[in-house]
C-alpha cells in the first residue's frame, strides 16, 4: 500500500506530512507568508490582500545566488518537491536555497474559501498562470531580495508556471525544467476539466458555489473522472497499484481510496477554480504575443529541459514534441514511464530515479 499512498500524495500533496518519512528525506522546509495589497489580476479583478503562501528549503548565501524557485502544481502545498530535495537527490541543500510557492486557489495561498465577502467563494475572481508568477515574482524581488535564479523547475501546473516564467522573464533564470506539463492547454485538455468540473457542480448540494457544507458526492465524481485519467491504460491493465500494496488489497479498495480520499479538506470552488486556471493557460497570451503560441515557444532562449512524461493523458507526449519544435535552446527528454502524469512528479521509483539524474546532470550537479 506504500506505493499508492505516494502517488495519492501527489494528488493530495500531503506526502512530506507523512509521519513515515525517513531519514533519507530532505529536512523540513519553513513556512512563510507573504502579501500583497490591492493586486491587480489579469482578470481585471483587484484583490484587496493578495496571500502568496510558501516554503523555503537551505540557506540563501551572501551573494543571493543560490536560489531556485519550485512553483507548485494543482491544490499542492510548499512540500509537493521533496522527491527531488535532500541528500543524494538533485537538490542537495548544501548547494541550493529552494522557493517553493503555492498557487492562488490551494486553500492556504488567496482562495475563494479563505478569501472574505464580497469576493468568498463562486465570487473569487478568476486566476491566470500569469498571475500567479506575477505575484511571486514580487514575492522574490521585494521580499526576499532574489533578483536571479539558477533554475525554475516545475512539474504539471508548475511546469505551465515555468514556462510562463520563460516567456514573461526570459532572463529571469539561468536554467528551466518543466516536467509533465506543457506550455498551453490545448482543446483536449479543457474538455477533460470542464468534464471534471461538470461531475462536481452536478451534484445538487454544490448549490452554484454556495454550499453550506461541502457537496461530497461531487466531489467524489470530480475525484473518480481525475482518476481515470491519472495513470496510462496499461499502469491500470498490468494492476501496477499492486506494487507496494498489503495483502487484501483490491481493485475496488483502490478506486473507493481515491474516489473517497482525494486532497483531504478541500474545498469544491477551490479545485474548480485552479481547474480554471489550468484550462485556461497559453503562453501566447503574454502581453506582445497577441495569442501566437509558437512565437512565443521561439521567444524562450535559456537553457531548457523539458520532460514530458511518455503516458501522460493530461499533457500527452506528443503537445511536447510539437512545442519542443519550436524552441531554439530545448532538451526534450521524455520519461519512460506506464505512470502517466505521476512519472513527472517520481511517481515509481524509477521515475524519481531517471528525474533526479536528468535534472541533476542539467544543473551541473556534481561537477
Amino acid at each position: 500500500m506504500k506505493k499508492l499512498l505516494f502517488v495519492l500524495a501527489i494528488c493530495q500533496v500531503i506526502w512530506a506530512q507523512d509521519s513515515s518519512k525517513d531519514a533519507a528525506k530532505p529536512e523540513a522546509g519553513e513556512h512563510h507568508e507573504f502579501v500583497i495589497v490591492n493586486f491587480h489580476t489579469e482578470s481585471g479583478a483587484i484583490l484587496p490582500v493578495a496571500r502568496i503562501s510558501y516554503g523555503t528549503y537551505g540557506h540563501l548565501n551572501a551573494a543571493r545566488d543560490n536560489a531556485l524557485l519550485l512553483p507548485s502544481h494543482y491544490m499542492a502545498d510548499y512540500h509537493g518537491y521533496e522527491w527531488l530535495i535532500g541528500t543524494g537527490h538533485a537538490l542537495d541543500l548544501s548547494q541550493f536555497f529552494l522557493v517553493t510557492t503555492e498557487m492562488f486557489g490551494n486553500g492556504h495561498s488567496s482562495s475563494p474559501s479563505n478569501t472574505p465577502e464580497p469576493l468568498h467563494g463562486p465570487r473569487f475572481p478568476q486566476m491566470a498562470i500569469r498571475d500567479n508568477v506575477e505575484a511571486v515574482h514580487r514575492l522574490l524581488t521585494e521580499e526576499l531580495k532574489i533578483t536571479h535564479l539558477r533554475a525554475i523547475i516545475g512539474f504539471s501546473m508548475g511546469a505551465q508556471q515555468a514556462f510562463q516564467w520563460a516567456v514573461s522573464y526570459p532572463t529571469f533564470a539561468d536554467r528551466i525544467v518543466a516536467t509533465a506539463g506543457t506550455a498551453k492547454t490545448y482543446g483536449h485538455g479543457v474538455v477533460r476539466l470542464e468534464g471534471q468540473i461538470a461531475a462536481l457542480t452536478a451534484d445538487a448540494a454544490f448549490k452554484d458555489g454556495d454550499y453550506a457544507s461541502q457537496p461530497t458526492k461531487g466531489m467524489e465524481a470530480f475525484a473518480t473522472v481525475w482518476t481515470a485519467w491519472l495513470f496510462s491504460q496499461e499502469w491500470w491493465r498490468k494492476e501496477l497499484w499492486r506494487e507496494g500494496a498489503k495483502p487484501g488489497t483490491t481493485f475496488e479498495s483502490v478506486l473507493h481510496e481515491f474516489r473517497t480520499n482525494f486532497i483531504p479538506g478541500a474545498d469544491a470552488n477551490d479545485l474548480i477554480l485552479q481547474c480554471r486556471t489550468w484550462e485556461h493557460h497559453d503562453i501566447g497570451g503574454t502581453p506582445g504575443f497577441n495569442g501566437d503560441t509558437e512565437r512565443a515557444l521561439r521567444s524562450i532562449k535559456v537553457p531548457f529541459l523539458y520532460m514530458p512524461s511518455e503516458t501522460d493523458l493530461y499533457f500527452p507526449v506528443g503537445d511536447a514534441r510539437y512545442e519542443a519544435g519550436f524552441m531554439p535552446n530545448v532538451s526534450l527528454v521524455p520519461i519512460p514511464s506506464l505512470w502517466g502524469h505521476t512519472a513527472g512528479a517520481g511517481g515509481s521509483p524509477a521515475d524519481e530515479k531517471f528525474l533526479n539524474e536528468q535534472i541533476g546532470k542539467f544543473l551541473g550537479v556534481g561537477k
